[in-house]
């Protein structure tokens, strides 16, 4: 007669008190090969599963959206979101998976048009900063990094991180030798300096210097070949965003970053020329070159022109052709 009727699905509320209970003991008994701890593993993956399907539903059912209401309200309520978080080494991968789909999503979440994780997470900085150290956690280390960069969807989070001079961190994750966890790395660190325009321009205002020192030395500089090129990559997307342009300008007046994207323009990469130019022709084209900008330019001239004219890409691309022509007849002019 079971058969015939299906079981009452749990209310969310009551699903996210219950997956707790479970965090709580799993976290309290560590021991692996315990029976009792395998149990309530068995149940806590099955409840992490109902938690995901209404949070994201799945072919057949779109998410609804008082129950995600309910669900993100009574996590954030007693501070379940923190115990999943600090739990994530103690699961198996299958329920890690899950877990960090959870915590993603819970970050778009809105109660009564909120966003409550940004208060929860702004009140709980020491959580951002276990985020992060997640990154020196070989085995978890991708898990921590999805979860932080959907914190980083916040600018309260975007702003901490910077505040708290917590951005050097990244320039070691990036060179780590394992290339998921850097290329990771390089992810987030591309949407902490990207993604919230005017954080992002008050933070390089105030610590042009400081951060500018770093990046060039160590991510620029770097002889790992997927460090450079997106870093080059991130210093043009950065540079060329219009919130920054008072840090734009005043980059392409020194003359050791012209030095520097000259060097990579002589890069055997052509990725990493390619993305060299486009913050390269930024020197070029300042109206108000510093003299000492001008000098090396001339100094340089005919190995500049003949570089710039041998770097074509691999498809026809007009704007880049066209902007390369403007250089060249800009450096061209130079006297």
């Amino acid at each position: 007669m079971k058969t015939l009727f299906k079981s009452k699905p749990r209310i969310p509320a009551e699903l996210v008190r219950h997956t707790r209970d479970l965090l709580v003991y799993v976290d309290a008994n560590p021991k692996p090969r315990d029976g009792k701890r395998d149990e309530k593993m068995i149940e806590l993956c099955k409840y992490i599963r109902e938690l995901k399907f209404i949070l994201y539903g799945d072919n057949k059912t779109e998410p609804v959206a008082d129950a995600c209401a309910q669900l993100t309200h009574e996590f954030f309520r007693e501070n379940t979101l923190r115990v999943l978080i600090v739990c994530i080494p103690k699961l198996n991968l299958e329920v890690q998976k899950d877990a960090t789909q959870v915590v993603a999503n819970l970050q778009r979440q809105q109660v009564n048009s909120r966003l409550i994780a940004a208060d929860y997470l702004e009140a709980n900085t020491d959580l951002l900063d276990l985020l992060i150290s997640g990154y020196e956690d070989m085995d978890n280390a991708l898990h921590y990094g999805l979860m932080l960069r959907e914190c980083i969807r916040h600018q309260c989070v975007a702003r901490y991180i910077l505040e708290s001079n917590q951005v050097n961190k990244f320039f070691d994750y990036i060179q780590n030798p394992n290339f998921d966890i850097a290329a990771d790395a390089i992810k987030t660190l591309k949407e902490l300096m990207t993604r919230h325009k005017s954080t992002i321009a008050e933070y390089l205002s105030k610590n042009f210097d400081s951060f500018f020192t770093e990046f060039n030395s160590r991510l620029l500089s770097s002889p790992n070949y997927l460090t450079k090129r997106a870093s080059v990559k991130l210093l043009g997307d950065m540079l060329l965003d219009r919130s920054n342009s008072a840090t734009m300008v005043r980059y392409v007046s020194s003359k050791d970053h012209l030095i520097i994207l000259m060097n990579l323009l002589r890069e055997s990469s052509k990725n990493i020329q390619t993305e060299a130019f486009h913050v390269f022709k930024l020197f070029v084209a300042n109206q108000n070159k510093p003299p000492e900008i001008v000098t090396i330019l001339i100094a340089n001239k005919r190995k500049l022109l003949r570089l710039l004219d041998d770097l074509k890409l691999d498809k026809e691309d007009e704007q880049f052709e066209a902007d390369k022509a403007q250089v060249i007849g800009e450096i061209a002019t130079l006297h």
